[in-house]
């Protein structure tokens, strides 16, 4: 078995712009992946930018040597003196670029074919076609993967919209959902309130969230349901929308916790009854995953790859509107007041330990 190990070992290089201490969907997949090959035998890499005073090397659980560049410029071109030097030394095979947003991927993939190296890209996000942002973003991606060896999305409509936004073959791209360990998500009832209903947020406050949705949300259901309350974590550009509601409807009713350290993230979930998601667009929601695994119900928005995470019996999707979504979390309420709330705990379709080493033979 060593044997075999040491004969496909590989030096993989995970490059994005996000990464830890930065917390998000993006960031917590690199991290797990990169532990999954760690674990089965290959050195990984991490290149991101510097957050803070956290610059230079850091060495990271189990020896995930991470390097965060002091000199960052969203430029095709100013990274790749450091990029070759680190690709060089750590004698990378592999170089796995994360996120469509990321120059420093796009930077690492070009320059790890024009060295001669495997490149992968995973993409996690929807993309227009319309808008300015996603035209370039669009044409960036094209040229990126015009000679990349397989692409990955996290589900099968973010793989369509990958294939058609950069001109993909389709037999170059594979689907694998997000993974999250079900063991560290665990329901404990005795954390919840037995006289109110908790409703939980968890997500960067900002549009694509659908932020701007979840002021009209609170005030019906506050208003209706004097037993229901709201937690809300995350930070972002909306997050004034929802002080200026905080203030209407009282603390009590409405808590803002702020960024929320993803250690943390399961302490908090746990509080609540029902998990509100209110996306605008994605590919995938892990946090669907961790509020089920967590003894939630899930109420979501019915965009992008999310009816594809959950099979329906754990989930009640709604249309993109504050009716729609106001009309599933009273369903999830009444469900909760009668003792009836759907789902069996940590029956998650997408969420078992064994979807990262998946992923990992994908890369390999």
């Amino acid at each position: 078995m060593g044997g075999e190990q040491l004969a496909t070992r590989h030096v993989i290089c995970m490059v994005s712009d996000f990464f830890y201490p930065n917390v998000g969907g993006v960031e917590e997949h690199i991290f797990q992946l990169s532990q999954c090959l760690l674990a089965r035998g290959h050195k990984v890499i991490v290149l991101t930018h510097v957050y803070g005073d956290r610059k230079g090397i850091r060495y990271m659980t189990n020896g995930l040597k991470t390097f965060y560049n002091q000199s960052v410029l969203p430029t095709f071109i100013t990274s790749i003196p450091l990029l070759r030097n680190v690709f060089l030394r750590e004698r990378v095979t592999i170089v796995h670029g994360h996120s469509a947003f990321s120059t420093m991927a796009h930077e690492a993939m070009n320059l790890a074919r024009a060295m001669g190296l495997k490149s992968v890209f995973t993409d996690h996000s929807l993309f227009g076609f319309a808008d300015m942002s996603a035209i370039v973003t669009n044409n960036f991606l094209a040229l990126s993967l015009a000679d990349v060896n397989h692409c990955i999305c996290v589900s099968y409509v973010g793989k369509e919209n990958t294939v058609l936004r950069a001109n993909v073959e389709q037999e170059k791209v594979s689907v694998i959902p997000n993974a999250l360990d079900s063991q560290v998500f665990r329901p404990d009832v005795t954390k919840r309130p037995k006289d109110k209903i908790n409703i939980i947020v968890m997500s960067r406050l900002q549009y694509r969230k659908g932020v701007d949705l979840q002021p009209d949300i609170i005030r019906y259901i506050c208003q209706r349901h004097p037993h229901v309350n709201f937690i809300i974590g995350g930070d972002g550009p909306k997050r004034s929308l929802l002080e200026e509601v905080r203030d209407e409807v009282g603390d009590e009713r409405l808590s803002l916790l702020g960024a929320v350290p993803h250690g943390q993230v399961h302490s908090v979930l746990v509080k609540g009854h029902i998990f509100l998601n209110t996306s605008l667009t994605e590919a995938f929601c892990i946090a669907i995953c961790e509020a089920v695994c967590s003894g939630l119900q899930v109420v979501s928005t019915n965009v992008g790859g999310i009816p594809e995470v959950l099979p329906a019996h754990l989930i009640h999707l709604a249309h993109p509107n504050v009716e729609s979504l106001t009309e599933k979390l009273e369903l999830a309420i009444k469900l909760e007041e009668t003792g009836r709330a759907c789902g069996a705990v940590g029956d998650v379709s997408g969420g078992q330990e064994h979807l990262p080493v998946v992923r990992c033979d994908a890369a390999d």
